[in-house]
């Protein structure tokens, strides 16, 4: 498995609010720059499947594979490869989020060359937007 990015932020906002910006898909390209649109097909639970459209790429089928009180892992499904975003959340005394991107399969190198830098690029500006969407949502 290759690690294309990692990032992290704190937050004053509370654990349960990133799971609700998480589960609520629809309004993501709102703090993920790199996202057109995602629909969930039911509810925001481990199992679920859904799909998501990067901006200026086709629609890719993803599954929520992970979905505990500290963690959210979602896996999209490429030809020869799955790209991994695993998001986690620990409390302090401020809340510190953490996403992990990575990617497996045979065709990882092909899928590393042709998005990992913009995935890089992006994921913590990513994060941030999301932590300021979750801090407002106290306001």
């Amino acid at each position: 498995m290759n690690t294309i990015a990692t990032a992290t932020a704190t937050s004053t906002a509370a654990p349960a609010v990133f799971f609700e910006k998480w589960g609520d898909m629809a309004t993501w390209s709102e703090w993920n720059q790199d996202t057109e649109w995602v629909r969930l097909d039911g509810p925001f639970v481990q199992g679920a499947t859904g799909t998501l459209k990067p901006k200026g790429g086709p629609k890719v089928p993803f599954i929520v594979e992970k979905l505990t009180d500290t963690e959210f892992v979602d896996v999209s499904k490429l030809i020869g490869g799955r790209l991994t975003f695993a998001h986690k959340v620990t409390t302090g005394e401020r809340t510190t989020v953490s996403v992990t991107v990575s990617i497996d399969g045979p065709l990882r190198w092909f899928w590393t060359k042709i998005m990992g830098a913009d995935l890089a690029k992006s994921a913590q500006p990513d994060l941030n937007a999301l932590v300021a969407a979750a801090e407002a949502v106290r306001a």
